[in-house]
């Protein structure tokens, strides 16, 4: 019998009905949809089981579950600082929050994301400072303490961090420990039992059907956020490992942006926390149950907490950059280690450089992943072409997540500038409305420009035939990366 005259039929029935699909049933990015048909045009069995890894849409079925009492608190609070902002009745703290009323609105209306202002903010740029500061309150933690890590190493760091908690736990605090189950790919049973006999709660995020065999390389949770006691809140670029100390080698000194805020920003985080944890556990907390009222004045920082997923089409982070991008009048500053904007991202930058706005970019000087690494290179190739300037971050690897506009308006936290964090992980970005500490994060990119070198045209223009190839291979692949 001739098996080949039955299996190659099938794979082309196969591959077909998998393209009908993805055109017909799925919405998608049509560059991304020409993508999928490429691959499984020239590469007919390689590019389905790339498909079953990479590509699958995410089941629109509601993943974060509301308990009915906070879903209504939540309409309401959000109805009524509308009709605040409408009525040009609310109460601000900075000239800045009504300069920029129209972004605060659109993350309201699109993301429910309630703006608060009483708020006092801490920056870390460096790991040692940010873990130091985090097991210092971790210390002092008296009745709850959530995590959520993408990467949680099995080292030195982690370990800390697992004796820090397992300690807590043991002395009746509530803690729950949420990870990536593909980003902690390596996290051993001994440090998750360690927190567990202790009297701690720890779950993962997606976790594979077949024991060991994690297939979904999308739609994972790069959310990295702590509360403790439902007052002190981070979120920003850092994960738990040995390498975000500098320790590590091949990338040296580790430069991220964190955030530790103190204030009623909290809530908003910790309502992500609990929405991502009711997702992997099986006994749900509710929501209503860890808000706070904080009647004490701890700062005056606006502050919106923006969440984004492959739940929702409404790529919510995205248009938030979007947003500042065109409502820049004088400079927009970008760090990301990664940057693949989409064509509505990078039509905004073009904008701003035509309209004679100062547009910065730095990312690292090294990849950590090579083909994202030469489509960043394709994509800053363009912006320099018409006035972008473009840095290259020396002093070790550059990580953050930093959008800075005007010295009023600025964005630290998870997602980077490309596809993958725009429309296939679960990211989360704290939106500031401040001229003081926008001002901080301005700053902070004119001393890492003391590191960088900047990329100039003549120079960009003087690659190399085989980095030119990379970038354009790397290019035809982005919409997937």
């Amino acid at each position: 019998m001739n098996y080949l005259s039955i299996i190659v039929p099938f794979i082309f029935i196969l591959n077909i009905a998998l393209a009908i699909m993805i055109i017909f049933l799925e919405r998608r990015n049509v560059s991304s949809i020409w993508m999928w048909v490429l691959v499984l045009t020239l590469l007919p069995l390689a590019g389905f089981f790339l498909y079953i890894i990479f590509g699958r849409n995410l089941s629109k079925s509601k993943l974060f579950r509301w308990d009915e009492k906070s879903y209504h608190l939540l309409k309401k609070l959000v109805s009524t600082q509308l009709m605040s902002f409408r009525e040009k009745k609310i109460n601000t703290r900075d000239d800045t929050i009504m300069k920029y009323k129209d972004f605060i609105i659109m993350n309201l209306t699109h993301n429910a994301s309630l703006l608060t202002q009483n708020n006092k903010l801490d920056v870390f740029i460096d790991g040692k400072e940010k873990f130091h500061s985090l097991l210092s309150d971790i210390e002092q933690a008296n009745q709850h303490i959530h995590i959520l890590y993408y990467i949680i190493r099995d080292d030195e760091l982690g370990n800390q961090l697992a004796d820090a908690l397992a300690k807590k736990a043991s002395e009746g605090i509530k803690v729950r420990l949420l990870y990536d189950d593909l980003g902690s790919r390596k996290l051993s049973k001994r440090f998750v039992q360690k927190i567990k006999s202790a009297g701690g709660e720890v779950e993962s995020f997606f976790p594979p059907k077949i024991p060991f065999i994690n297939l979904t390389i999308n739609f994972r949770n790069h959310r990295k956020l702590v509360i403790i006691d439902g007052k002190v809140g981070y979120i920003g670029g850092f994960n738990v490992g040995d390498e975000y100390l500098g320790l590590n080698e091949k990338f040296g000194y580790w430069r991220d942006t964190h955030l530790r805020i103190v204030g009623e920003a909290v809530n908003n985080i910790q309502t992500r926390f609990i929405q991502d944890w009711n997702q992997a556990a099986r006994k749900e907390l509710l929501i209503k149950d860890y808000r706070l009222s904080f009647e004490k004045e701890y700062g005056q920082c606006g502050i919106q907490i923006v969440s984004s997923g492959p739940d929702s089409q409404l790529e919510q982070i995205k248009k938030a950059y979007i947003k500042m991008i065109l409502s820049a009048k004088d400079y927009v500053y970008i760090q990301s280690p990664y940057f693949i904007p989409d064509e509505s991202l990078l039509d905004a930058l073009k904008i701003a450089c035509f309209s004679g706005l100062d547009v910065r970019i730095m990312i690292p000087n090294k990849p950590d992943h090579p083909f994202v690494y030469w489509a960043t290179y394709s994509n800053i190739g363009e912006l320099l072409k018409i006035g972008a300037k473009v840095y290259i971050y020396e002093n070790g690897f550059l990580h953050c997540k930093t959008i800075v506009s005007d010295g009023e308006i600025g964005s630290v936290g998870t997602a980077n500038i490309d596809v993958r964090s725009f429309r296939l992980n679960f990211e989360v970005n704290a939106f500031l409305y401040s001229s003081k500490e926008v001002a901080g994060l301005t700053d902070i990119f004119y001393k890492d420009m003391d590191h960088s070198r900047e990329l100039t045209l003549e120079q960009y223009e003087k690659r190399t035939l085989k980095i030119r190839f990379k970038e354009s291979v790397s290019r035809l692949l982005s919409p997937i990366l």
